[in-house]
């Protein structure tokens, strides 16, 4: 089934303003034009991710902790 750009549009503003810019994001990058286009798989791995990220099954880390503590065991193999 083919969407048409005002059902796009209307589905795209139910999401979250972080959802929203993630769809734009990839929209953009699927219409990119140079040699950075997104491979075949690249889109089913990003939408596994998300999902991951949303259900809780991947973990966020603050990157200033993950500094923090790669620091700290590095340091402590000194």
């Amino acid at each position: 089934m083919t969407m048409t750009i005002d059902e796009v549009v209307s589905a795209g503003l139910e999401l979250s303003p972080d959802d929203r810019a993630e769809a734009v994001r990839l929209l953009q990058a699927a219409d990119n034009e140079g040699g950075d286009r997104l491979g075949p798989g690249w889109l089913d791995e990003i939408k596994s991710r998300m999902a991951d990220i949303r259900s809780g099954k991947a973990v966020l880390v603050d990157p200033a902790d993950t500094y923090r503590q790669v620091s700290a065991e590095l340091a402590a193999r000194r």
